[in-house]
């Protein structure tokens, strides 16, 4: 096996991808703040951050950026 093999085969193993995406539009409970004050919603237990809204809000968000661990969205 190759390095190119080993090395394309070891993405495989990384984080599971997003259940959310860039540009899509969703629909959430607000649970919670952040520490920054932005309301966090949660999709599948992954974590996305909504400026403007609070805990008890149930909002329509579309996605604007996708990390790794996390999304930001804006309300719509």
């Amino acid at each position: 096996m190759s390095y190119i093999e080993r090395g394309s085969r070891a993405g495989s193993y990384g984080s599971p991808k997003a259940p959310v995406e860039e540009g899509k539009e969703y629909e959430a409970d607000i649970t919670e703040l952040s520490r920054r004050g932005d309301g966090i919603a949660k999709i599948e237990g992954f974590v996305i951050f909504v400026p403007n809204t609070k805990p008890g809000d149930h909002v329509k968000f579309k996605v604007t950026r996708v990390a790794r661990r996390y999304a930001i969205a804006e309300t719509i």
